[in-house]
């Protein structure tokens, strides 16, 4: 079955973690111990009713606090598809931790309350969604049960939200009015909202359509691993082993190793099934060519006459994470790359990004936590790599600080610079 990576989005209070446990709960995909525990959570917290969102608050401080901090993922499948939720924190000083969750999303839902309609965290999360490259957003109108299921209101904030959206790069936009709490819309259709004629949230997460959202055109194969197994019997058996990356591979297809720049023919293409006739993304594969060529870790396989970009010098966008400094000019960092790493130098500042008004402060010198600004950066090694909004696989990137081996930026490169 296809798999679908969402991700929640929106404001504190919205009902992001409700929604994703009215979700669980009503497609039976939760144990009965699970359900056991939240209902004494539940009870023992003084709640009228059984607090769905205890299902992905899994902190003692969310609990406590009623909020959702880390990201918490969950798993769950429909005879239709497979799906990863990554239920993603609203407060602004957690920004790094939503960035982290949906970073791989397919769609992105984005929550409004239906009393409050389009604010400050809406926005904010907007956006970021669209600087992600998520391809599918979806407005989800919650708490409609405290508007008396109000087709007018649904209306305003629709026409509020496709206002604010005509600023943003956004591909596909549709808007689900529900009600977390109660259900509506959520597995099964409302009988509270006979005016909404669409589908209910499950159904169009089943329904949309996003094997077009991969790059199927540019073939890009990092090498993860070199497979060089010392047998018995002598049989000679070299693959490389990664995940595709891009575009599709096939066994007689010419390709070119870069950075050496060699040349040779895909001989087999190994799945952990055994051979298969053809590889693309995201699937796990081990690669065997015709020719012996010195290939290694960070090396990339793709076709002679469609390369990425060789270079050394890149712009990038950047989301600092890191808590004991900020991101400073000059300043010297490890990079990961697909699998290939390398060092790198912040060589220019050029601004830092207001995530809520899309205010450039082209005289900002510096990124703190859960900042985001565009830099320059010159490795100490070429990258072979896309624009993001080609490839968000090999147009993303992490800093490393060296000294702590801690994650303290996630990127992604706009072009050369």
């Amino acid at each position: 079955m296809e798999l679908l990576r969402f991700a929640t989005a929106g404001s504190v209070d919205d009902g992001k973690s409700t929604l994703i446990g009215r979700l669980l709960y009503d497609s039976k995909t939760i144990f009965e111990d699970q359900m056991a525990a939240v209902e004494a959570t539940s009870k023992s917290r003084g709640d009228e009713y059984t607090n769905l969102a205890l299902l992905t608050d899994g902190l003692r401080a969310e609990r406590e606090q009623g909020i959702t901090i880390d990201v918490a993922y969950r798993y769950f499948a429909t005879p239709r598809r497979k799906f990863i939720i990554a239920d993603t924190p609203g407060h602004t000083q957690y920004t790094r931790n939503m960035v982290t969750g949906a970073s791989t999303a397919d769609v992105a839902l984005i929550l409004v309350d239906a009393r409050n309609g389009i604010i400050e965290q809406s926005r904010r999360h907007s956006f970021l969604a669209s600087l992600l490259r998520i391809p599918h957003l979806v407005v989800c109108v919650n708490k409609m049960d405290l508007v008396d299921w109000s087709e007018d209101r649904f209306e305003e904030i629709k026409a509020e939200y496709r206002d604010f959206a005509m600023k943003l790069d956004v591909q596909d936009l549709t808007f689900i009015p529900v009600s977390a709490l109660l259900g509506d819309n959520v597995v099964d259709k409302s009988e509270n909202m006979p005016w909404y004629e669409g589908a209910p949230l499950l159904r169009h997460l089943e329904e949309v359509h996003i094997a077009s959202d991969r790059n199927l055109i540019d073939s890009r194969f990092p090498v993860q691993y070199v497979i060089r197994p010392m047998s018995s019997d002598g049989m000679d058996y070299r693959g490389y082993a990664g995940v595709v990356s891009g575009g599709v591979f096939k066994p007689g297809d010419e390709v070119v190793v870069l950075p050496s720049g060699f040349s040779s023919r895909i001989k087999a293409i190994d799945g952990p099934q055994g051979p298969v006739a053809e590889a693309f993304s995201p699937m796990s594969v081990t690669i065997r060519l015709e020719d012996e060529i010195d290939i290694s870790r960070g090396d990339m396989i793709c076709r002679p006459k469609n390369q990425p970009t060789l270079g050394q010098d890149i712009d990038a966008m950047v989301c600092w994470m890191s808590e004991t400094g900020a991101l400073q000019p000059r300043q010297k960092l490890a990079i990961k790359h697909t699998t290939r790493w390398a060092r790198t130098m912040v060589t220019d500042f050029q601004y830092r990004l207001d995530v809520n008004t899309l205010h450039r402060d082209e005289e900002a010198t510096s990124l703190a936590l859960n900042e985001i600004g565009r830099v320059s950066l010159r490795t100490t090694a070429p990258l072979f790599y896309d624009e993001y909004r080609r490839n968000r696989k090999t147009g993303s990137f992490i800093l490393v600080d060296e000294g702590t081996n801690n994650t303290v930026a996630a990127g992604m490169i706009l072009g050369e610079s």
